[in-house]
Formats: C-alpha cells, structure tokens, sequence
C-alpha cells in the first residue's frame, strides 16, 4: 500500500482509538461514582454536553495533526526523498533534492546531493572515453548511411523475421510511390525501420528465396544470391535479388542472420519492352502476307499475254498492298517515338554548362553566331541535354533559314522551381500559326531528321514555350520553361550535415538483426524488445460520447528502443461540425486550416496501417482510445492491440508524486518538450517519457508486457471512464 493509501487509514483507526480511549475512562469514572455522587455530577454534565463534544473534537483533531506529522516524517517524506533519489540515479542525472523534512532528512539530502555530484563527475568521465571509442564506429556509420543514399537502386535490410532493419531514400519514396492507400498523411508508407517487409512481399515468396540462399550457402557458393520478379499488391512489377548477410562462427561456419533486397521497379520497363515486342512483330508478321501478295501479283504482271482487266485487279492488288504496308509503317514508327519518349533520362546540370554547348551546336551546325546575355553562373538545372540542344538548335535552324536571322542570343535565368531559357533574334516579326507549325512538326536539321517535335521535347521536361517580343529593343525571342535544380553547393552542405549527423534520416539501427522469440506470447515479451506507436490526438472538445470529434492524429515509432522521430505520422482532419473558437487556444488549430482537411474515414486507415504489429502508447490513453472506438463501426477498423498508459505507468513507479500530468512527469524525469498541445508534439514527448519510465519499471520488478498492464491497472486513475 503506497504512503498516500496508508495515510486515510492511519488517520481513521487513531481517530477511533482516541474516541474508544476517552469513552472508556468515562464510562470506568462512572462506574466509580456512588448513587450520591451521580446525582451530583449528572446534572453538571448535562449543562456541558457540548463543551465536551468541542473537546473531544479538538482531542481528535489534534490527534490528526499529530498522526499527519508523524506519517509526513516517518513515511512521506522519505518516500519522495527515495522516488526523488531514484529520478537522479534512472533519468535525470542533474537533478538536485531539495532539503526538506527535520534535520536528519536535511542532512540525508545534502548527502544525497554530494554523492550526485560525484557520480557525475564520474560519468561525464566515463561518457568522454566511450565517445572516443564509438567515434571511430559512428564514422563507418556515416559512410553506410552516405552510401546508401546516394545509391540509385532500392536497397531494403531486413533480418529472419521479415522486419526492415535498414532501408535507403530511394526505397522509401519507391514504396510510397507503389502504395495503394491513400497518401492523406506524412508516415502513411508501406516501409519503415522495425516494420514487416511482408507488407509488401507474400511471405511464401521471401521463404522459398531464403530456402533457395540457405541452399546455395551449404553448397558453398561464391556468391548466394536468389533473383525473383513479382507484383506488389498495387499493381507494380518488381525485380528483387537477395543476398545474404552473414556472420562468422568461432569454428569458421557461416549462419544467415538476415536479407538484402535491391529492388527495381520494372514496371515501365516491361511495357516498354512488350510494346517493342509488339512493334516489331507488327512490322515482320503483319508485313509477311502483303509482301507476298505484291511478290505474287508482280509476277503474273510480267506476262505479256495477261488480259487487261486481270492486269488493272493486280495493280490494284500491289496499291492496296503498299497502301496497308505503309500504314503499318506509319503506326510503327509513331510507337517508336512515344517509346523514344519514355527512355529520355532527366540529369542535373549547371546551367552554364547548358548554355554553352548550345552555343557551340548552333554555331557549328547552323552557321549562325550566337551571344549571350544574363546567364546566371549559379543556376542548376534538370534536362535531358541531348534532346533539349536538338529543339534548340532546330529553332535556330528555322530562324536562320526562313527569316534569315543572322545572329542569335542565348539567356538563361531563374524563376522559382523553373528556369528561363530564352532564344533571341531581331528582325522580321513571325505570326502564333508559325511557331506553332514548328512545334508540332518533326525536327529536321540538314540531313537529320527526328520524329520527335519541339513540343515533345518541352512536355518531357513538364515545361513551357511560347514567344514574345521586346518592342522597345526591336526583338523577340523563344522562352522555354525548364526544371531547375538544386545548386551543387547547397548540395555538397546538406552531405557535409548528413555526415555530421546532423537531422540525418534514421534509415537504419544495426541492433536489429537479433531475432525475436516468436514462440513467446506478446504479453510475455520484454517491454525493451517491443515496437511501439506513440500517438496523441487533439480534438473539438473533452467529450467523445456526446459528438467531440478529432481533428488531429499525430504519432511517432519506437523500434529497438529508439524514437523514430523521422517515422512520424502527422495529420489534420475535417470533424464536419463547428470548432468552438476558445478550444484553438489549447491546441492552435483554427476552423480555417481544416477546410480541406481529409475526414476520418480517409485519416483512421492510413494510421491504422501506420500503428500495425506495434503496441499503442499514450498519455490519458483511455481519452484517445475512446474517440477511436467510436470510429470502428463506421469505419470498419480495429484497433485491438495492446495499449500502454504513460499516466498509468508514472502512478505506478511514482506513487508519492502529485501530479501525474505530462508536463510534470516531463520536468521531473528532465524531458524537453516542444510543441506542447500539437498531435505530434505531445507524442514525441510521450514517447520520450515513456522511454525513461521502462527501466524504473524494471527496478519494480515489471519487465514484459503482461507485467506492465497489470500494474497499471490496479492504479486508481485506470477507474476514470471516458
């Protein structure tokens, strides 16, 4: 029973016991009296009935005051001197006791406080040699992390559980790209550090290539790869090759710990492929019979004795013929382009570098001398040069062949996400129906012809031309709209903070190759070897019941005792009914910014599939819950994983404590919290909580997950219905 408990009942039974007390020795002075005496004393205690209620009242309020002392310096005190004593030991290292209580408590804090001082000293000792000797690791870290990526390939790790241990970017913006749920939310992919990768691969298909590796590593192979194609369930084609990860026993045997996946999305690739398939085939197969009938029909034109009316069936034969074949031509080579189209490859080039080889082509292939005016030495930009300098030297061509332009000028300049390329001449004026005629028709320069058109060129690069005139300066020019790009500089920093460690995506955790016991029930696995979603919602109101709605979900990971802030789901939502003005004071989310907003049944799926296979965590987790049990019916979802209480657990390893608010709890265990009363920043904070709160309740003896609810519920807030 904790102090706080002990204390009513202390207080009642002392209570009791002064009131048996004083009616005891009343009733033996009674009993004492003769017949004379208590007709005497009767009367005189009948007058003072009252007075002697008043003092038996002050006799037990002083005894409450007596016990209340004496229980605050045996029992309260000293309980939060030790819960005190044991935040700085567990998690918060700088914290101080404050010395209260009589002077031995006094002294016992200094004391305490002394010890602190030492064991700090001593560990920030201890904390620089360990980070000269995890420097050396954290560099080939950063290596790994900087490789990965910069790798043009999906990369995924993952161990013989099937959980994703280590991924890069790309692979991460290629599953979300393959994902068929709805985009409403940051976090909402099928991919992240600690999640199965049987989300998005059937798990008989990673089986038989793991049988497949295994095989191949007893038959020694030199390199134990297994290659598979398969089809996401959104559709898409992929090309996987495993590899094994390995490690050395003491004998010299090798043993799988886990995969690598390197994924290519051949999607794109198949179709183009099939589409040339079939092109070709078109061209032999379908040209086969027309060649034949020509062949056929030319012959019997050789006769000189063929009547007249066979020979005009004949000749039409071969035009008939020659007709469909150059249709199918026709078709062929259309195809062609638009398969042209799909290879182009967009690459990131200084713009400069741009401007000057399109000067050079235009000098050299059309004669005509080319300046330049306004280039902007710093601009970045993505094109697909060899098609871009064809459609610029092509215009050039035009220009110099049809108006006789005999200089042109070349300017480049920034604008945004674009850049403007700009063609200039002066001289005669052209109407829209010209440049538009040489948009849509193929290239032709000299000899060299395309069936590509200046338009596809500029719809590849999702740009824009159109033509303008400077009427002041006698001119006008082309202006086409390009991507830019990053400037390299800006690129090179983000390596160096990348490298530094700096707001580096957690992509990988190299802890979590260790396989989990998958014969052990959840409720019996260590708290330290869960995944959990730490989650946090704001809302229209504190009533779920009477039709409060959520207009916030934020939630973060935990995976291998790490808070994944970069695995962060974060998201507003439309409640479809009025938000009283005073609650943005609480929370800062105005009417205005849920206009748009996706509604529940869009937000609930993403974060359902978001939370999958982890353990929900929350502060006041019976309020969160609430609001998402009343979304079940309409939505179809269910959250039945087990669900951990912050504010639970903090009354079980802190009883004496009095408040059990996240900000307290927050200030004593020394977390900072930032983005107080935001969905995700109340989660972040939560899961820093909840963090420190495992191993206090590992000194109470509460390890697995079993443990941790039970205790929690026998709490007297586990009471407070929602």
């Amino acid at each position: 029973m904790s102090p706080k408990a002990r204390l009513p009942v202390a207080l009642s039974l002392s209570i009791a016991f002064v009131v048996a007390m004083l009616v005891s020795a009343a009733y033996l002075v009674w009993q004492d009296l003769d017949q004379l005496e208590k007709a005497v004393v009767q009367p005189i205690l009948s007058s003072r009935s009252g007075l002697m209620v008043a003092a038996v009242v002050l006799a037990c309020a002083v005894v409450v005051m007596v016990v209340k002392s004496l229980h605050d310096g045996l029992f309260a005190l000293p309980g939060k001197l030790a819960e005190d004593a044991q935040l700085i030991l567990s998690t918060e290292p700088s914290r101080r006791l404050e010395p209260v209580g009589s002077a031995d408590l006094k002294a016992l804090s200094r004391t305490i406080n002394s010890f602190a001082d030492q064991r700090d000293s001593l560990r920030k000792d201890v904390e620089l040699r360990v980070q000269e000797a995890k420097h050396s690791v954290e560099e080939e870290k950063n290596r790994l992390a900087a490789l990965m990526s910069e790798l043009t390939q999906s990369v995924v790790v993952c161990n013989l559980d099937g959980r994703i241990l280590l991924y890069n970017n790309r692979a991460r913006l290629q599953f979300k790209a393959m994902s068929d749920a709805p985009q409403v939310a940051g976090g909402g992919e099928l991919i992240g550090l600690g999640r199965s990768i049987y989300t998005v691969f059937e798990r008989n298909l990673i089986v038989h290539a793991l049988e497949s590796l295994q095989h191949r590593l007893r038959k020694s192979a030199a390199q134990p790869v297994a290659n598979f194609v398969t089809t996401t369930r959104a559709g898409q084609l992929l090309r996987a090759q495993m590899a094994p990860v390995l490690t050395a026993r003491e004998e010299g045997e090798r043993s799988l710990t886990g995969f690598i996946l390197m994924l290519d999305n051949i999607t794109r690739t198949f179709e183009s492929e099939t589409r040339r398939d079939q092109l070709l085939h078109s061209i032999t197969e379908g040209n086969r019979a027309a060649l034949a009938n020509v062949r056929a029909a030319a012959e019997m034109l050789d006769y000189d004795d063929l009547e007249p009316a066979l020979r005009l069936r004949f000749r039409k034969v071969i035009k008939d013929e020659v007709n469909a074949m150059s249709k199918r031509i026709d078709e062929a080579a259309t195809a062609f382009t638009d398969t042209v189209k799909t290879r182009w490859p967009l690459e990131e080039m200084l713009g400069t570098d741009l401007i000057a080889a399109a000067r050079r082509q235009l000098e050299s292939r059309t004669k005509v001398p080319v300046k330049l005016e306004d280039v902007d030495e710093a601009l970045w930009v993505r094109v697909d040069s060899f098609s871009m300098l064809m459609a610029v030297t092509y215009l050039g061509n035009r220009l110099s062949e049809e108006f006789e332009v005999r200089e042109v000028r070349l300017r480049l300049t920034g604008a945004g996400r674009m850049a403007h390329l700009d063609l200039i001449w002066s001289g005669q004026a052209m109407s829209t129906e010209t440049v538009m005629t040489w948009e849509l028709e193929p290239m032709r320069i000299g000899d060299e012809t395309s069936p590509l058109t200046v338009r596809d060129v500029i719809e590849r690069h999702d740009g824009e031309i159109w033509l303008e005139r400077e009427k002041t300066k006698h001119r006008a020019f082309f202006r086409i709209l390009i991507p830019s790009a990053m400037p390299q500089q800006e690129l090179e920093n983000e390596a160096e903070t990348y490298l530094r460690g700096e707001s580096r995506p957690e992509y990988y955790d190299f802890d979590l190759f260790s396989v989990s016991e998958k014969g052990h029930a959840l409720d019996d696995r260590l708290l330290s070897e869960l995944t959990f979603t730490v989650f946090d919602t704001e809302t229209t109101g504190l009533n779920p019941s009477e039709g409060d709605e959520i207009i916030q979900i934020g939630a973060s990971r935990i995976v291998n005792g790490k808070l994944r802030r970069s695995e962060s789901f974060e998201q507003l939502v439309d409640p479809c009914r009025r938000l009283a003005p005073e609650s943005a004071q609480i929370h800062g989310i105005t009417a205005e910014m849920l206009v748009g907003q996706p509604k529940i049944g869009e937000v609930l799926p993403a974060f359902h599939a978001f939370a999958a296979d982890t353990v929900l965590v929350a502060h006041n987790a019976a309020f969160d819950m609430r609001f998402l049990q009343l979304k079940e019916a309409a939505t179809g979802l269910k959250f039945d994983q087990p669900v951990l209480d912050t504010l639970l657990l903090s009354a079980v390893i802190h009883p004496n404590q009095e408040s059990h608010r996240l900000e307290a709890i927050a200030e004593r265990m020394g977390v900072h919290i930032i983005g107080r009363h935001t969905a995700l920043g109340d989660a972040i904070v939560t899961g820093e909580v909840f963090l420190k709160i495992i191993p206090l309740l590992a000194e109470k003896g509460i390890r697995t997950m079993r443990e941790a609810r039970e205790a929690a519920e026998k709490t007297y807030y586990a009471r407070i219905k929602y």
